[in-house]
Parts: structure tokens; C-alpha cells; sequence
């Protein structure tokens, strides 16, 4: 049921003097160290990011509690504050094994968080007006509640279209061919949204900065064989740089993805090349592709076809355009790519 997806929810307040403060939470009896784990990692994440507020929603892990959280951050005009503004966030909390459905549905989310955070600024002193307060947080959790279960009535009563609908497996089937399969690029090219539109059919509009780095699997048919895919999903941002060589170890095959609409992310590309290339230990050349993501926003593309192919002939891979959104060439993508391994283990 989706009243046992939410594990808890805090709001806390930026406290010049005490620092991060959980103001309120649910549910009442949530332990004060829970409380100030989630308080102090949601607010202090700001300050790594030189300051600036995140508009959108963001996931962000939090390993010690075995949960992964949806933050909202809230800017408020508050002329007693240093800088004129008050900051404060909502964090929500849900176990890491329900995270697929968290980010799958985010989209239809953000809507009643970003209602939340109207009626709050509306509130004058959130300290003197904590009932309100109260009230908000909690029609929160029940409009949350609400869609998440409207959501999964509506997906049980559709039927899954796939360009590549998957072949029942026998309990007794063997998977022939396991591979790892690196997925990088710069930030925000839609490394994340792809792999979900490969693993389950789903697309992620709001940008989430990975966190270093997920791990996805799928099975797939190749012509008559089962073919175990791992998909690591690297982080693209600079503080990530050290860690990635130990991500890339065991590395049999690799997908490169850039933003169309995006010059520096498409430059970027041989640069990541080379990354991967300095770690992978292989007799033969690297398997892999190009992809270039976000095919959809034809209006907005920067990136020509015939430049895009130049590239990924000079480094020996071969090149296909995506997009996310749409899903036009994504299980393609990936199924290539299995089938060029399998070809390159005969």
C-alpha cells in the first residue's frame, strides 16, 4: 500500500545560531538522531553547492538510515535574517528498495511540493504559527499518498508497449552472458533517465545529480540467450573525478551520452573516452556507443548528425540518437550493445 511508502517527514529550518533545526516532523515519535541526521544533510548539501537553491526536487541517499530522501528547498523573504531571505527544506524519506518508484513518478510529485512551499512562505513566523505548519506537512503527506496510489491503480490497468517486449524467462534459465556496462557523460545529459527508460519504461523530468554512482540490472534475450546487463551510472560532476577509476574496473563495454542541445557536453565526449580508457584493461578495442539524448527538442539542437558521426569514428565506436522522453531508440541502444559483446566473446 502507499501509506507504508513514506518512511517520515521533516521540515527544518537554516538556524543562524543553532544551525540546521528540525522544526517538525512525522511521524510525532521520530528519533532525535533520525531527525538531525536528515536536518543537517539536507540543509548543509546547499553549501556544496556554493549557495544557490535548487528550484526543483532532488534525491539525495541517506546511508546510515537506509533510506533515500526527496528534498524540497524553500527560500523566504525574512528581513530579521542575515541577506534578507530565511531558507528552510521539506525532506522526505522512503526505504532504498522503493527508490525505483520514487524516481519513476517524481514528475507527478513535485506539483504538491511546490503547493506546499506557496502556503508556507505565506506563513508569517513559522515558529509561532507551528500548527499551520503542521497542517500543510500533513496535507502533504496525504495528497502524496494520494497520487502515489492513483499512480499504481492506473499502472496495474495498462498494459506495458515495448519496442522490445521481453520473452518469458523459465525459472530454470540460465543467463549465458553477464556484462558490466559503464554509462557516462556530462551532468544533466539524461544518463539516469535513459537507463530507467531501459530498465522500466519510465522518464525522469527533473534533473537528479547522481551521487557518484548507480547500479542498475537487466536481462535481456539475444537471440535466444539471456543476457545479464549491469549498468553502472556514473556521476558526471568534478568532485566524483577521484572515485571513478575505481567505478570503471571490470568495465567490458561503455555508452557515452551527450546533450544534443548542448555543445560543452557533446566536447566533452572524447574527454570521457579517454577517462574510461585509462582503467579499462582490454586485448581488443573498447565496445560501445555514442548516444546523443534528447532527439525530441529538434527546435533547440545544436549538435549535427554528421559531427556527431565524425566523432565516434575517430574513437572507434558507433553512434545512435536518443531521447529519454520519448523512448525512440533507447531499448535499441542497449540491446546493440549487447549484441556487440556477445559477438566480441565469439
Amino acid at each position: 500500500m502507499a501509506k507504508e511508502l513514506i518512511k517520515a517527514i521533516i521540515f527544518t529550518e537554516f538556524d543562524e545560531e543553532l544551525g540546521p533545526n528540525p522544526v517538525l516532523w512525522y511521524p510525532s515519535d521520530l528519533p532525535e538522531s533520525f531527525r538531525m541526521v536528515v536536518s543537517i544533510k539536507s540543509i548543509t548539501i546547499l553549501s556544496a553547492d556554493q549557495g544557490l537553491m535548487p528550484k526543483s526536487l532532488i534525491i539525495m541517499p541517506f546511508p546510515s538510515l537506509n533510506s533515500k530522501g526527496i528534498i524540497k528547498y524553500i527560500e523566504k523573504e525574512d528581513k530579521s535574517r542575515r541577506g534578507g531571505v530565511a531558507q528552510s527544506s521539506i525532506t522526505l524519506l522512503f526505504s532504498e528498495i522503493d527508490d525505483l518508484i520514487f524516481y519513476k513518478y517524481l514528475i507527478f510529485l513535485e506539483p504538491a511540493f511546490n503547493e506546499t512551499t506557496q502556503e508556507i512562505i505565506k506563513i508569517e513566523d513559522i515558529k509561532t504559527n507551528k500548527e499551520i505548519l503542521s497542517n500543510e506537512i500533513d496535507n502533504l503527506r496525504t495528497e502524496i499518498l494520494n497520487i502515489l496510489e492513483d499512480l499504481r491503480i492506473k499502472e496495474q490497468s495498462v498494459l506495458k508497449t515495448e519496442a522490445f517486449p521481453e520473452e518469458p524467462v523459465e525459472d530454470k534459465e540460465v543467463i549465458k552472458y553477464k556484462f558490466k556496462i559503464v554509462v557516462c557523460g556530462d551532468p544533466g545529459v539524461g544518463k539516469t533517465s535513459t537507463i530507467l527508460r531501459f530498465t522500466d519504461n519510465a522518464f525522469i523530468r527533473t534533473y537528479i545529480p547522481t551521487l557518484g554512482v548507480n547500479i542498475s540490472e537487466k536481462n535481456v534475450k539475444i537471440d535466444g540467450n539471456l543476457v545479464g546487463l549491469i549498468l553502472w551510472d556514473i556521476a558526471g560532476q568534478s568532485k566524483f573525478e577521484t572515485m571513478r577509476k575505481h567505478f570503471y574496473k571490470g568495465t567490458e563495454a561503455v555508452i557515452l551520452i551527450f546533450d544534443l542541445t548542448n555543445l560543452k557536453s557533446f566536447e566533452s565526449i572524447p574527454k570521457w573516452y579517454e577517462d574510461i580508457k585509462k582503467y579499462v584493461i582490454a586485448d581488443n578495442k573498447i565496445v560501445g556507443f555514442i548516444l546523443g539524448n534528447k532527439e525530441d527538442l529538434e527546435d533547440s539542437r545544436i549538435i549535427a548528425k554528421k559531427d556527431a558521426n565524425k566523432i565516434a569514428k575517430e574513437l572507434g565506436l558507433d553512434y545512435i540518437e536518443t531521447s529519454a522522453l520519448t523512448g525512440k531508440n533507447v531499448e535499441l541502444s542497449f540491446h546493440k550493445v549487447a549484441e556487440a559483446l556477445i559477438n566480441s566473446k565469439k
